[in-house]
């Protein structure tokens, strides 16, 4: 080999040790797990259902104002008891009433608004959760005078009367409520419910009597299910978990 050619390989050899040896030392430098993966949020999910005899569901009678009666002639089923052929409860709230450490924690109030209507002589929905000061919109849709009367307990009750196609109401609630009632004085048979809660882990059971609390961190939890005239009840459950509720008169 000539001189050159035997210079060039040990350049080559030079350039070789250096660049393994760089990349050791990168190695070593850089993080080992620096981070450490969140947990992924979870759900849960349930059914309520109601077992017994049918519980007896009383008629709304319009015929003392005759601008309802004209809208429902007939009567309309009191809205307070609604279940589907197989005893699925409808408008049931269940909630997450404490767990996994969020005693204390505070949670930012939603943005979107709570809509409410009065219309057919009738609050429509007939159940609603919001959370703590989160806005509630509540509309007159009807050719006549409503009058909103929020009888709370741990929040400021009010009165007010609301004329057809009049602005719509406003209302905040501050302290959590569970329950919290607003009727309507001229139409006694007009009442929702107005769940306050202090954390965004709730649901509304619909049509088939099922629910889901979406996006609840890892670990267990007290869930409270809740109805007008059934009352209440609680489980224990994980995220990730299944909670079904039975109620009876």
């Amino acid at each position: 080999m000539n001189p050159w050619s035997r210079l060039s390989a040990v350049h080559a050899g030079i350039r070789a040790g250096v660049s393994i040896l760089a990349l050791m030392l990168l190695a070593h430098t850089q993080p080992v797990n620096a981070q450490a993966p969140a947990m992924a949020a979870d759900s849960i999910t349930g059914k309520v259902i109601y077992s017994g005899p049918k519980p007896t569901v009383r008629k709304i009678s319009m015929e003392a104002n005759p601008t309802c009666a004209k809208l429902h002639p007939n009567g309309l089923p009191s809205p307070e008891v609604i279940l589907d052929p197989d005893n699925a409860l409808q408008n049931a709230l269940v909630y997450v009433k404490s767990g996994a450490g969020l005693a204390g924690k505070q949670f930012p109030r939603p943005a979107e608004t709570v809509k409410i209507n009065q219309t057919g002589c009738m609050f429509e929905p007939h159940v609603v959760a919001v959370m703590v000061n989160q806005r509630v919109e509540i509309a007159n849709a009807d050719p006549s005078n409503h009058n909103i009367h929020v009888m709370a307990e741990a929040n400021p009750a009010w009165n007010v009367t609301q004329t057809p196609q009049a602005p719509p109401k406003i209302a905040q609630f501050a302290n959590p409520e569970i329950g919290l009632v607003l009727m309507c004085n001229i139409h006694p048979w007009m009442r929702v419910y107005a769940n306050v809660l202090s954390n965004p882990y709730y649901a509304i059971t619909g049509p088939d009597g099922s629910f889901t609390i979406q996006d609840l961190p890892p670990g267990s939890y007290i869930l409270e299910a809740w109805h007008e005239r059934f009352g209440a009840q609680e489980k224990k459950v994980k995220a990730g978990g299944k909670a079904d509720f039975t109620f009876t008169e």
